[in-house]
């Protein structure tokens, strides 16, 4: 009796889950139409500043939108980048957790082709921050960038440092990432609220209409970043409590404030000071809940209609040509943004996003 109970709710929330979402062909044809304009429109940014973080967000989404989608030319596109570059990182700022970030996309080539250059510069320069380790500290100032003072830096270092470890077995790439980890969220993160100032200068910082100021982008880096973080971790490792504990206070706080059309607008607290939707933010979250489920961590019947609200939203800001929407320009705190701006980080975060759900229908 108890397993046809079970049956039955299993098919009854698959058959909520399928009246919401559309099929999953449908899905791959929206992400290729995205990934395929990006390709054929690349933004200006990325000629300038090809191994930035902008970028290596829309190449690490873009490298998990081709595990998924049965066609050799994306992942032939990321090795074109990868090798025309040597790969490599930007030679300045070694600390800067911008400058990490793509060693995502390459470590992911790497544990997939095993070829040693795709990681081998990556290496040299972690193996040179751990013989000198930086000492500033973390209020957010100009030119303190050693450390990672800023949200948006635990999407961009971190889950390069975890998956460093997982081709290696060097814990001492773990140790490092969980301690600077550990003290940007013990400086940024507010107990009360359970999401992330940007940065110091947004303490007791208050909205037009007297709220915190919490950053949708910038929370949803850190949404994001955990999950990458706990995808390279042990299920038994030591470290993981404390991860998997912030990802679930994040998505009890983040939840209530998705809004009726499933986009979170850019000021969390305050949806009324910045009214329009806002994407890359919606995206991030919209991934990091698909990855909870999927991995267990969240209830599929308590968060499965904030994915799928999520999905829609996303699909509403694509254009018909494929051009990614309502995606806030680069800043560091709640802006305006409009249905026709877009940035390849955007992309990247819908990719994520796209990526997951459909693990949710196999």
């Amino acid at each position: 009796m108890k397993l046809r109970i079970l049956v039955f709710l299993a098919c009854c929330s698959y058959a909520a889950w399928s009246e919401k979402m559309p099929e999953r062909e449908h899905v791959l044809k929206v992400m290729e139409r995205v990934a395929d304009w990006q390709i054929e429109n690349p933004h200006p940014r990325e000629s300038k500043k090809p191994l930035a973080w902008t970028s290596a967000t829309w190449y690490a989404g873009l490298f998990e939108f081709a595990q998924m989608k049965d066609d050799p030319k994306y992942i032939e596109y990321l090795r074109g980048i990868g090798s025309e570059h040597q790969w490599g990182m930007n030679p300045w700022a070694p600390y800067h957790a911008d400058n990490h970030c793509i060693g995502q996309m390459y470590l992911e080539m790497f544990r997939t082709y095993a070829e040693p250059d795709m990681k081998m510069k990556i290496q040299e320069r972690f193996d040179w921050i751990l013989e000198h380790r930086a000492t500033t500290g973390l209020v957010a100032e100009k030119g303190n960038s050693s450390r990672w003072n800023w949200c948006d830096a635990l999407f961009m270092a971190p889950p390069v440092w975890a998956k460093m470890y997982a081709v290696t077995g060097n814990e001492d790439y773990l140790s490092f990432m969980d301690e600077e980890f550990r003290s940007t969220t013990a400086y940024l993160y507010d107990p009360e609220a359970h999401l992330y100032f940007r940065d110091s200068n947004f303490f007791g910082k208050k909205s037009k209409n007297g709220e915190k100021v919490f950053w949708s982008r910038g929370n949803g880096w850190v949404f994001g970043g955990l999950t990458l973080v706990m995808r390279e971790l042990p299920e038994d490792s030591a470290m993981r409590p404390f991860y998997e504990k912030t990802f679930k206070e994040m998505a009890a706080a983040l939840k209530p404030l998705q809004g009726d059309d499933g986009f979170w607008r850019a000021s969390l607290l305050d949806p009324d000071e910045i009214p329009e939707p806002e994407s890359s933010g919606t995206a991030f979250f919209t991934y990091g809940f698909a990855w909870g489920i999927n991995n267990g961590l969240l209830d599929r019947s308590e968060y499965l209609s904030t994915v799928s609200n999520g999905w829609k939203a996303l699909e509403s800001a694509v254009h018909a040509n494929g051009k990614m929407g309502w995606v806030q320009q680069i800043g560091h705190d709640p802006r305006p943004t409009s249905a026709d701006e877009t940035q390849v980080y955007g992309v990247g975060a819908f990719l994520f996003a796209g990526s997951e759900i459909l693990k949710l229908m196999e």
